[in-house]
């Protein structure tokens, strides 16, 4: 083990993060362990030709050394583990993980999708403002129709993976891994990812795109709180079915939260950059005057490059893997991160409505897998059930069994059911908690730092294994 530094002291490294490689940065900001854990380098002679590769089990994009990369995910990947190298003890990795990790989580890669002629034709922008404009006139049966075409192919598509793609969880899994197999440290302290040893964390939301939506907000209020559960509503704020000032009282006289959704849902918001800037300086307004913290964008169009322009505190409109959406990528993992000064927390789980009208699924069967695959990964479980789909009997049965399962997840399964604003101060609280080493403790210093817990990384065989703290032997301050 490293050696101890006395009581109330910081380690070298957390004293001067600066010193640091953005690499082992990016490592340290996952895990919240102190930076001498960090013990890696990367390799100084990276391939200028960036492309797909594998890392073990998790998908990757970048530049890499020694090993051969492919322009689509679909191609026959070389895997970076075979380019490890080691150097005095610590392992080199062959590619900048954080460059990697950036390319994953903010869509950089290059997205081949499944859908040919029929997807260019689809996406065409004169088409796109046909159905935008028409789209309050069509009946959800015609919508259905196009939306089936429009998606067509999904299926096929190699990257991200579906239902859920780990590519950042199983990258930072296997780049710990390697810093325990050469180092010789038998565990890694860190800082746990949710409250008070929460397994898991579930948030719920709801989209109100329409009268119809509104007409059942109260309805869905009543059946959300008969399950112990709040959730956050998206409104628009311009143009087709305004919500209520009244309504938008009630949600939040209830307990519930109140974010923006998008400006008027034309689908144009990331069109072109000046026109963006300009709905964004409007969206910000709104933002300032609904007293909100959160975004998501409508139909999850994104340009995550673009966030720096937008004053709100946390987004929602980024998919883990996007396969049925109209932009099709996703962020690969089921962790929040930040993307400059804004948190993005990521949908996770499939949409009511590609569920209902796209797959024709009426059950949770398929939320279900999702739900036990995030939680093997100890990830952010999120959902958009929108009240204009639950008008319809059989759709609000199916939700209400979703939330009956979440209900037994908080109660038997140690699950976080939480607001998205309060997962947003939550995250940003940990990203400033540190960890002190005291004698043979471990000490967490920061906002919040009671609710936080100490865990530990180790290696049984191959596989990474993460043990939250005995509290009766570690102490916080």
């Amino acid at each position: 083990m490293p050696t101890p530094y006395p009581a109330g002291r910081a380690t070298p490294a957390d004293k001067a993060s600066s010193v640091l490689t953005p690499a082992q940065q990016v490592f340290v900001d996952y895990f919240r362990c102190p930076g001498m854990y960090a013990a890696f380098e990367t390799s100084a002679d990276l391939s200028s030709i960036e492309g797909y590769f594998t890392f073990g089990e998790a998908m990757a994009y970048g530049a890499v050394r020694g090993v051969r990369v492919a322009p689509t995910p679909a191609n026959r990947l070389g895997d970076a583990v075979c380019g490890v190298m080691h150097r005095a003890g610590r392992p080199q990795l062959p590619f900048d993980l954080a460059a990697v990790v950036t390319n994953l989580r903010e869509e950089r890669y290059r997205q081949v999708v499944a859908g040919g002629v029929t997807e260019r034709l689809t996406t065409a922008r004169p088409l796109q403002d046909a159905y935008y404009f028409l789209r309050p006139l069509l009946p959800v049966s015609v919508r259905r129709h196009l939306q089936r075409i429009r998606l067509s192919g999904w299926e096929n598509i190699a990257f991200p993976r579906w239902p859920v793609d780990f590519s950042v969880e199983t990258m930072m899994r296997q780049t710990l891994a390697l810093v325990l197999r050469t180092s010789g440290i038998r565990r890694i302290p860190f800082i746990w990812f949710w409250p008070e040893g929460k397994s898991s964390c579930a948030v719920m939301t709801h989209d109100v795109e329409g009268p119809s939506g509104q007409a059942l907000c109260e309805e869905l209020m009543d059946l959300d709180e008969s399950y112990g559960i709040r959730a956050a509503f998206q409104v628009v704020p311009e143009e087709r079915g305004t919500t209520p000032r009244e309504l938008i009282d009630q949600f939040r006289a209830r307990g519930f939260e109140v974010n923006v959704h998008d400006l008027n849902h034309d689908g144009s918001l990331f069109r072109d950059k000046p026109r963006f800037q300009e709905r964004a300086a409007q969206i910000n307004s709104y933002i300032r005057e609904l007293g909100s913290r959160g975004f998501r964008s409508g139909a999850m169009y994104r340009e995550q490059q673009w966030f720096d322009a937008f004053e709100f505190s946390y987004d929602m409109s980024v998919p883990n893997a996007a396969h049925l959406e109209p932009q099709r990528g996703g962020c690969c993992t089921v962790m929040p991160y930040f993307v400059g000064k804004i948190l993005e927390l990521p949908l996770t789980t499939v949409q009511d409505y590609s569920l209902f009208h796209i797959l024709g699924e009426y059950s949770i069967a398929i939320w279900k897998a999702q739900i036990d695959l995030i939680r093997s990964m100890n990830g952010f479980i999120s959902f958009i059930a929108h009240p204009d789909y639950l008008v319809e009997k059989r759709a609000r049965a199916v939700y209400t069994q979703l939330l009956a399962h979440l209900k037994d997840l908080r109660d038997n399964e140690n699950v976080w059911l939480a607001l998205p604003g309060e997962v947003d101060q939550w995250w940003r609280d940990r990203n400033r908690m540190t960890l002190v080493r005291c004698g043979d403790r471990w000490r967490i210093q920061g906002p919040d730092d009671a609710r936080a817990r100490v865990a530990y990384a180790t290696l049984d065989g191959d596989r990474v294994v993460y043990t939250l703290a005995d509290e009766s032997v570690e102490s916080r301050q």
